[in-house]
């Protein structure tokens, strides 16, 4: 009732106010609407006129503007549910994963990329998830969807770096490391990776180079040893790679830099050697060798001694080197023996079956020592004692001649090299039989060895021969 008379009241003043202006501002004004058409009205009402367009014209445009803030707001609140809705299921699907449960994940995160499909994360996760049932083509388009949305993310480059490597792409592989070390020269984990791709594919120089970055990285010491230890045999198969590719000179000074770096690095030396025993001076490698084997005691340089002097044929020098190294190390079983197939290989029966019937310590670890033996007893006509041995011999697993193993992984060998195929360590292959081994087998290798290619140096004598 109150406001009814409240508008009664304003109404009525509104009205009077009208009339009381007309009154004072008699007359009229002429309004033209077109050339045709025109109107005659009061100065007053013209005013009122005025005011009420204005005011409708407030009202159209407060009233479009609250208009649109309604619609934003509605769109708004939209958005925001369909992203509530999106990670949802984005956190649906990693739960999925995270349990095992493998093909709901995938469907999760599918709807989820469904409505919306830019979303980074969910592009990852469903890539990995192919990538780690070996569907690599599906992760790869994946993450390179992932990639055209965020080109500089680098979590989705080394996601797309690792399903190129899995599906053998190693050239697109290295390119994508690249492209992470352009946006983050100094990311470690990218130097490692395409250090690891580059070892693979054996681009022995590019690997030294970023080798050398990563050793100023701030590393732990125990990292950096490792770093430097790795540096070494890098600068090591560079030095082989040349030699190769008939570069000696190139090759050379790789091989000292390699000893620089480590004097107990036997490869490198044993590389030296076989420059200059291409080179046509065998007399020079010999002396050289010689000097290594005084420093290492390393059985590999007797054994390349031995087919050194056995090509010049000089026999009388190697078996003085074993009887000088025998009397500098008189109990130790494995010069003993090599000694006693060295013998054994120049026909010297006697002085063969004399050394070795007193070697103590390496039958457990040797097939063929028995098999030497046992054909040592039939020259002797002791038919009895060589079937003995004979028997001993077929005790054992393994029939193939095994006489390298690597002292980090235990992987055998038939051939000398300088990286072993299994673990890639560098300067880890020693002969059997084993120093100090206890009389104890050595142990079977891992029955996965890494796809490490390792390339022998031919021409290194092999101490054990078939039977």
């Amino acid at each position: 009732m109150l406001r009814l008379l409240t508008t009664i009241f304003l109404v009525s003043i509104g009205i009077f106010l009208y009339s009381y202006a007309r009154e004072l501002n008699p007359g009229t004004v002429a309004v033209r609407t077109s050339p045709s058409i025109q109107f005659d009205m009061s100065p007053v009402t013209l005013v009122v006129f005025s005011m009420a367009v204005g005011a409708v014209l407030v009202a159209l445009a407060v009233g479009m503007r609250q208009t649109a803030h309604v619609i934003g707001n509605w769109r708004s609140t939209r958005l925001l549910r369909r992203k509530e809705k999106i990670d949802a299921l984005h956190r649906e699907g990693t739960h999925a994963i995270m349990s095992k449960r493998t093909v709901e994940a995938i469907a999760l995160f599918e709807r989820a990329l469904a409505m919306d499909p830019n979303r980074v994360d969910s592009l990852l996760w469903l890539g990995n998830i192919y990538r780690g049932e070996h569907n690599f083509a599906e992760a790869i388009r994946l993450h390179q969807r992932a990639n055209r949305v965020d080109e500089r993310n680098i979590e989705i480059l080394l996601e797309l770096a690792n399903d190129l490597e899995g599906a053998k792409r190693y050239e697109d592989a290295l390119q994508t490391l690249h492209k992470m070390l352009k946006i983050e020269p100094d990311n470690l984990t990218a130097l490692i990776r395409k250090r690891d791709l580059l070892i693979r594919l054996e681009k022995w120089i590019e690997t030294l180079e970023i080798q050398h970055r990563l050793l100023k990285a701030n590393l732990s010491e125990p990292e950096r040893l490792a770093e430097a230890q790795l540096l070494t045999g890098c600068t090591y198969e560079v030095g082989r790679q040349l030699l190769e590719r008939g570069h000696p000179d190139k090759a050379r000074r790789y091989f000292r830099g390699a000893i620089k770096r480590d004097r107990t690095f036997l490869p490198a030396y044993v590389g030296i050697g076989e420059i200059l025993i291409r080179e046509g001076k065998t007399k020079q490698a010999v002396e050289i060798l010689k000097k290594v084997y005084a420093k290492t005691r390393s059985n590999i340089i007797l054994h390349r001694l031995e087919e050194l002097f056995l090509e010049q044929g000089e026999p009388s020098e190697i078996i003085r080197v074993y009887q000088e190294a025998l009397r500098q190390d008189p109990n130790n079983p494995a010069l003993q023996f090599y000694l006693g197939k060295l013998y054994y290989r120049l026909e010297m029966v006697d002085e063969a079956f004399d050394i070795l019937s007193t070697v103590e310590g390496v039958q457990d670890q040797l097939a063929d020592y028995h098999k030497i033996m046992a054909n040592l007893y039939l020259r002797k006509q002791e038919m009895e004692l060589a079937v003995t041995e004979l028997k001993k011999a077929l005790h054992f697993k393994k029939r193939v001649v095994v006489p390298y193993v690597c002292t980090a992984c235990r992987q055998e060998s038939t051939e000398w090299s300088g990286r072993c195929r299994s673990c890639g360590t560098w300067n880890t292959l020693v002969a059997l039989p084993l120093p100090n081994a206890g009389g104890q087998a050595v142990p079977d290798a891992d029955n996965n060895p890494l796809p490490v290619s390792a390339v022998p140096y031919q021409g290194i004598a092999s101490p054990f021969e078939t039977v």
